[in-house]
């Protein structure tokens, strides 16, 4: 089985986490400067099979486009011409910050390490894609 990679995208940088091949568990991949994301995701392609990518999709809480969505657009755009075979799907992000953050706290990350925004992107994308995986099933 190929495995599934979610993006948590950012303006500055973007959180990837990845299922194993089996594609029961999701584990924090890398956090990526986002003008060199699309080439962390064809090199990472090269070497291991993709099947899908969840990027997750920021919404109002009436499940209209947030603002935010305007930068995510391009990108979608971008990464479907770029991987025309692979599957490209959207999970609402909606507090998934929030929701890194507080794992990180009732996980024992000490005070300085959850300071580091590239951590909170990387959980955040894990929570993307458990949220992902629990759909689909």
């Amino acid at each position: 089985m190929a495995r599934i990679v979610a993006i948590d995208y950012g303006l500055k940088r973007t959180g990837l986490a990845v299922t194993d091949p089996l594609q029961l568990i999701a584990t924090p991949l890398a956090t990526v400067d986002t003008a060199a994301l699309m080439d962390y995701l064809k090199g990472y392609a090269g070497k291991e099979a993709v099947e899908c990518f969840v990027v997750g999709y920021p919404k109002n809480l009436d499940n209209t486009p947030a603002e935010a969505a305007r930068y995510v657009d391009p990108f979608l755009l971008q990464l479907r011409k770029q991987f025309p075979s692979v599957n490209v799907a959207l999970e609402d992000e909606r507090f998934t910050s929030k929701i890194a953050f507080r794992a990180m706290i009732d996980g024992g990350v000490k005070k300085k390490d959850r300071r580091n925004k590239a951590m909170i992107d990387r959980v955040s994308a894990v929570i993307i894609l458990q949220s992902y995986l629990e759909r689909k099933q």
